[in-house]
Parts: C-alpha cells; structure tokens; sequence
C-alpha cells in the first residue's frame, strides 16, 4: 500500500484510509464482531489512516477503534477523529471549553493520551473563519490534547479558507466522479501550502458501487433512506447530493468506460486517490469483503490505464451533474 505525508505533520497514512461512520450508525447495523473484523481487514491490508468522529455511533466508532487497536501493539495507524457535532452546529458552542470536553472524551474513547488529528467537524463558515477557533486548537496542541488539527468541510470556499491557516494539517472534503469542484482550486491551494487532503464520501454513499438500481431499499435508520433532500443533515452527504435517479444514469455511463477487469469502485477510488494534491481515500465498509476490495484499489496506481475513465468522468460530470452540483458546494 503506498503511503503518502499527511502534510507538514510529519506523519505518513496509506493513499486508501478507512471511513468509520459505518461502524457507529446512520448506515443500518453492524455488529461490533462486524466492525471489528473491518478494521483487522483493513490494517492487514495496509491501510493505516482510520477516519472516525465522537458522534459515530454516540462514541461507539471511537470505542471499538480504540479497543481494536489496544491488541494491535505498534499498528503505526493514524487515527483522525472529528468534534463539533454534540452540539446544535451554532457558532457560540465552538469555544475552548467545549473543545476541552470534546477531546477529552475522544481521548477516553480511543484509550489514548493525545489524538494523532482531530478535526472540526463541518461547522459553520463563521467558525472555519474566526481567529479564535484556530487559537483554541494550538492551545490543545500546545498542551498535548491533540498531535494536530484539521477541518472537515462542506464547501471549496470553507476547504480555501481552512487551508490558509497557518497551522491546519489536513483538510477533509467531498470528492468523488460525481463532485469535481475541488479540482479546480481546492487541490492546487492544499498542494501548495503543504495541506493533506482527505477525499470523503468517495463512493457517493454507495452509488459508485454500480450495485444499487431503481428497486434498491435502504433500512430507516440509514441516511439513504431519510436524509436524500437534506431532511437532517446537507444534503450533499448522502449521494454526494446527486439526484439518485440521474446517479444511477450517470453510474450506467461510467460503467461502459471501465478497463477490462476492473470494477466502478475501484476505478473510481483509484482515479480520485492520483488526482495531485490527494493525501488519502476514506471510503467505508461494512464487512470484510468491501474492505478487502477498498484497499485493493491502490493497486491500480501502479501502471494501470484509466484514461478512458477519466476521460468519461469528466463528460459525464459535465452533461449530467455539473449545473447542479458545482454551484452547490
């Protein structure tokens, strides 16, 4: 598995790292032997970037990552948890003492003294904005709550706000076939000014599996299933905010433009992780097989052919989804 420098941390995190949102909820269940047999698939594999947040779960995603871990002397994973989102996103909760407990809970779940990177999980443009934020974090850096900081975010406009802060380690945003946005200023700013990039929601909540089709159900409990206009939370966290019918066109479309013997989620993970100015991949599994097929991916950065594809990527974005997805976010 290659390996890339999670910008000026010091730190190295394999170019396909694993999204936990899954392992605590939103997604329908998974049994804790389930979790915890991802995260030994993963790491066997080579997978050493764990993306997980305190409201996975109320705490269970940390919980097990820490447990999992704590038999895993030397594992060398970075863990990279998020906070902001135990409380109403409202600029006023995100002061120092909030930060304080946040962490310090993360810290009590992971089973560690200090966080390898913890970011702020998609606040508000006042937060991302506000010299106080990034004050309250080097003070945990300072203090050793925290190794480093970053912030996971909504919009390019808050990913080039984020990444001009002196300090900030890592920037995680949504990019995918189906959001190109960050093409255009987002990976060129982070590149330059020494930011890793974390490439979220890869998959499009599933969409660029190639597996789902127009008779597809999703339990209640999953965000597929009631967030698809935003009803709890921005809608482009579910589908990347794609309209699911106009997906599963645009998925068709893709499809037809894949190499021989490769799969859409592989070609797409693959063609987002060489993308210059990506640090890492953070796609979801549920189970061992999607894991197993997830960090498989990487193996396509050496030498495979995926001109056809991109080339595809590009007219299908530009037919089908950019007039509604590119002035969104």
């Amino acid at each position: 598995m290659q390996q890339r420098r999670l910008g000026r941390t010091g730190r190295s995190v394999s170019v396909i790292g694993l999204g936990t949102w899954q392992l605590g909820a939103d997604w329908g269940d998974v049994s804790e032997e389930e979790a915890i047999a991802v995260l030994s698939e993963s790491l066997d594999a080579g997978v050493t970037l764990f993306d997980t947040a305190d409201v996975y779960g109320d705490g269970r995603s940390e919980t097990l990552i820490g447990r999992f871990l704590a038999g895993r002397p030397g594992h060398g994973v970075t863990v990279a948890t998020k906070m902001g989102r135990r409380l109403p996103q409202e600029p006023e909760n995100y002061t120092p003492e909030n930060f304080r407990a946040w962490t310090d809970r993360s810290r009590r779940n992971l089973g560690v003294e200090t966080l390898d990177l913890v970011q702020l999980h998609c606040p508000p443009s006042a937060v991302i904005d506000a010299d106080a934020t990034y004050d309250a974090l080097d003070a945990l850096v300072g203090d050793g709550t925290i190794a480093a900081y970053g912030v996971s975010v909504e919009t390019t406009d808050q990913a080039l706000a984020a990444i001009a802060r002196p300090n900030v380690a890592g920037v995680q945003i949504i990019f995918n076939p189906f959001r190109l946005k960050p093409l255009d200023e987002v990976l060129p700013a982070a590149a330059a000014a020494d930011v890793a990039i974390f490439a979220r929601v890869p998959l499009a909540s599933g969409l660029l599996s190639g597996k789902y089709s127009r008779d597809t159900s999703f339990a209640a409990n999953d965000h597929r299933a009631y967030n698809r206009n935003g009803e709890a939370f921005d809608r482009g966290e579910t589908f990347s905010g794609v309209d699911y019918e106009t997906g599963l066109v645009a998925v068709e479309e893709l499809s037809a433009a894949l190499p021989e013997g490769v799969s859409l989620p592989a070609a797409s993970l693959a063609w987002i992780a060489s993308r210059p100015g990506v640090t890492s991949v953070i796609p979801g599994a549920r189970n061992t097989r999607q894991a197993r097929a997830n960090a498989a991916a990487a193996d396509l950065l050496d030498g495979a052919d995926l001109s056809s594809f991109e080339a595809a990527v590009a007219d299908v974005y530009d037919r089908r989804l950019r007039a509604d997805i590119h002035p969104q976010w």
